[in-house]
């Protein structure tokens, strides 16, 4: 099966740069927990449970152990890649809350949402996967969530995210650069995957105008982390 075949081999590679935490995964996923749980800690005792919706959810091999110990009341993972599921439901592992996997677009997701009777959700959260959106995309993803998003809600996005004024052609240059230069830990095979995939897909927001966007969306915008090589990210939005 060639399309197994593909997917194995891709990734293989996606796998390889979060071993070698080529892109910061182990301090995003601190960063992650610290969020979601200073968040959790706030919230009134008679509180229903928080439901989360992991939009781009991947095979939760860095976030299953948060969500294990998180008193979540439900949890959604969505991803475009049906093959990933069965492996985050195998790490998430048994819950004491209800798991929902949906094979889909985030994009899709976030329109049709309250047509499918998901309404209003607690926590959004989406990690490395918004940036294959375009830039109109976002600003339609980010006016979309926003009705999806609980009064007090949390929005936590995890990403790859442009220099201000920072062109994409500039950004995929640096970054090709910093591949070739210093990812000696993975294959000459999965760098090369990463360039081209980086090349054909990757479109990450530049800083300031996704900001803008978010706040026009009626969001409120703050950067938690940022990682040491002027890409990796993560902001927490709340509705403003």
């Amino acid at each position: 099966m060639p399309n197994m075949d593909l997917f194995s081999q891709q990734w293989g590679s996606y796998r390889a740069v979060v071993a070698h935490d080529l892109m910061e995964h182990q301090a995003v996923a601190t960063a992650t927990a610290t969020a979601l749980e200073t968040w959790l800690a706030s919230r009134p005792e008679e509180a229903e449970a928080a439901a989360m919706v992991d939009l781009g959810c991947g095979d939760l091999a860095l976030l299953a152990p948060l969500l294990r110990r998180l008193p979540l009341g439900a949890y959604t993972g969505l991803d475009l890649t049906a093959q990933v599921l069965p492996l985050a439901q195998q790490a998430l592992g048994e819950v004491p809350y209800p798991c929902r996997w949906i094979e889909g677009d985030l994009l899709a997701w976030a329109s049709q949402a309250a047509g499918n009777g998901d309404g209003q959700v607690d926590i959004l959260h989406s990690a490395f996967a918004i940036h294959h959106l375009s830039d109109s995309e976002k600003h339609t993803l980010l006016e979309n969530l926003r009705s999806r998003i609980a009064p007090g809600g949390l929005f936590i996005w995890v990403d790859v995210f442009r220099d201000h004024g920072e062109s994409r052609e500039a950004y995929v240059q640096r970054y090709q650069q910093r591949i070739a230069a210093g990812w000696m830990q993975l294959t000459p095979q999965q760098r090369e995957h990463v360039s081209q995939h980086l090349k054909g897909y990757d479109h990450p927001a530049e800083r300031t105008a996704i900001e803008a966007a978010a706040e026009a969306a009626g969001w409120h915008w703050r950067w938690a982390w940022s990682g040491a090589h002027r890409a990796e990210a993560m902001a927490v939005l709340t509705p403003a």
